[in-house]
C-alpha cells in the first residue's frame, strides 16, 4: 500500500507541525514586523499615517502577486525545496531594508520581501495536505495558522521593543535575524515529501487548466473570505497604534505594541477551531467567526482603554478561527488542484490585506476611529452573506 500520510501523534506528523509552525513563525514576523513601528517611520521619514502604512502594504502586495507564480514553481520541484528557498531570501532582502534611506527605497525592498516570502503561504497547505492523512489536516492547519499568530506577535513586539532605544531600522534587524534562526530550524526538522510527485507537462496549459479548476464551483467564496476578513484585520492593526499614540491615551509606541499580545488569542482560536468544526461544520463555524470578530471590534469603540483590549482579544479570536476554517477548507474542497486553489485563497487574502491595509487610512484620517470601525464592519457583512451561500455539511473531512 502506498504512502497515505503521516497519521496524527507519529513522529512525521510532530515533526511536520514543529517545522511549519517555525516557517509560518519567521513569514509573519517579517510580514508585519513594521506595523508596531509606523507611527515611528512616519515620524522618521516626516510622512502621513495611510503612507507609513504602505510599509505594510507592499509586502502584502508582493506576496499577492507572487503566490501564483510560486505555487507553478512548487509543483515542479517541490513544496518544501519552495518553503526553503522563500524563507532563506526573505530574510536576506529584509535586513537589506534596514538600509533604506527614503519610504521609496523602503517599499521596494518590502515589495521584493514579499515576493520571496510567498512561497511559504502560497505552498504550506499543500504540503500538509499531500504529507499528513485526510483526518489529521484540519487540526494540522489550525496548528500551523497558529505558527503565523505567534510569528505576527512576537515579529511586532521585538521590532517596537528593539526600535524604542534605537530606531525603526534596528528593530526590522532583530526580527530578521530571529526569522534566520527559525528558518534554520525549518531546513533541519522538515521532513522529505513523501506524497509529492513533480508535475509532468512542460508547458503552461495543464497548470492554467488547474486554475482553472480552482475557480469553479463555489471555490471562489472561500478566497473572498480571505480577501474581505485579513482585509479588515490589517487595516485595525495598522491605525490602532495611532490611536493609542494620540489623545487622551498617549502611549508610546513600545507600550503601545503590547496590544498584539491579543495576537495569543488567535493563537488558541485557529486550533480550537478544528475542534468546532467536527461538531458544526465548516460553514457554522466560518460564521461563528466573523460573528465573533464584528462583536470584537464593536467594543474597541469604547473609551476605556481595558475595553478596548478586550474587544481585541476577541477580535483577533475570532479572525484567525475564521481563516482557519477557510484556509483548511480550500485545498480539501480543491482536492484535483490543491497548490492553485492555495496560492488563490493566498492571493485575495493578501490582496485585501494590501488594499484595505492602505485604503481604510482615509476614513480613519479624516473621521476618526468609528468611522474605520463601520468599515470594517461593511466587509465582514459581506463576508458572512457570502459564506451563507457555501455548503452546510462540510465537517473535518470535507
Amino acid at each position: 500500500m502506498g504512502f497515505t500520510g503521516h497519521e496524527p501523534r507519529s513522529a512525521g506528523y510532530r515533526w511536520m507541525l514543529l517545522a511549519l509552525f517555525a516557517s509560518g513563525l519567521a513569514t509573519f514576523s517579517q510580514l508585519y514586523s513594521m506595523q508596531g513601528l509606523l507611527p515611528l517611520i512616519s515620524r522618521d521619514l516626516d510622512i502621513s499615517e495611510s503612507r507609513a502604512a504602505l510599509s505594510v502594504s507592499a509586502a502584502t502586495l508582493g506576496l499577492a502577486l507572487a503566490v501564483i507564480p510560486w505555487a507553478i514553481i512548487s509543483d515542479r520541484v517541490g513544496r518544501r525545496q519552495v518553503i526553503a528557498m522563500a524563507l532563506v531570501c526573505s530574510v536576506v532582502l529584509g535586513l537589506a531594508g534596514t538600509f533604506s534611506l527614503n519610504i521609496e527605497i523602503l517599499l521596494v525592498a518590502r515589495f521584493f520581501e514579499g515576493v520571496a516570502l510567498a512561497g511559504v503561504p502560497g505552498t504550506s497547505l499543500a504540503y500538509l495536505a499531500e504529507e499528513l492523512s485526510l483526518r489529521a489536516v484540519s487540526l494540522a492547519s489550525g496548528v500551523y495558522i497558529s505558527g503565523t499568530t505567534v510569528g505576527g506577535l512576537v515579529g511586532r513586539l521585538l521590532a517596537a521593543w528593539a526600535a524604542e532605544p534605537t530606531s525603526w531600522r534596528w528593530g526590522v534587524a532583530a526580527v530578521s535575524i530571529m526569522a534566520g534562526v527559525a528558518t534554520v530550524f525549518f531546513l533541519i526538522m522538515a521532513p522529505q515529501a513523501r506524497g509529492f510527485s513533480p508535475a509532468p507537462e512542460r508547458s503552461l496549459r495543464p497548470v492554467l487548466a488547474k486554475f482553472s479548476q480552482s475557480l469553479s464551483g463555489r471555490r471562489p467564496i472561500l478566497y473572498l473570505q480571505g480577501f474581505l476578513l485579513m482585509g479588515g484585520f490589517v487595516a485595525v492593526y495598522n491605525y490602532l497604534a495611532f490611536r493609542l499614540e494620540a489623545p487622551p491615551y498617549l502611549i508610546p509606541p513600545a507600550i503601545a505594541s503590547l496590544v498584539f499580545v491579543a495576537y495569543l488569542s488567535g493563537t488558541y482560536s485557529s486550533v480550537a477551531s478544528g475542534k468546532v468544526v467536527a461538531r458544526m461544520g465548516r460553514k457554522w463555524t466560518l460564521l461563528l467567526g466573523i460573528a465573533v470578530m464584528a462583536a470584537g471590534l464593536l467594543l474597541t469603540m469604547a473609551a476605556a482603554l481595558w475595553v478596548i483590549i478586550v474587544g481585541m482579544l476577541v477580535f483577533t479570536a475570532g479572525f484567525f478561527a475564521a481563516h482557519a476554517v477557510a484556509s483548511g477548507w480550500v485545498p480539501v474542497m480543491a482536492a484535483d488542484s490543491r497548490a492553485q486553489a492555495a496560492s488563490l485563497y493566498n492571493l485575495g487574502y493578501y490582496i485585501g490585506s494590501s488594499v484595505f491595509g492602505w485604503l481604510l487610512g482615509i476614513p480613519f484620517m479624516n473621521h476618526g476611529w468609528t468611522a474605520l470601525v463601520g468599515c470594517v464592519i461593511g466587509l465582514h457583512v459581506a463576508a458572512a452573506l457570502l459564506a451563507s451561500m457555501l455548503g452546510g455539511k462540510a465537517r473535518s473531512s470535507g
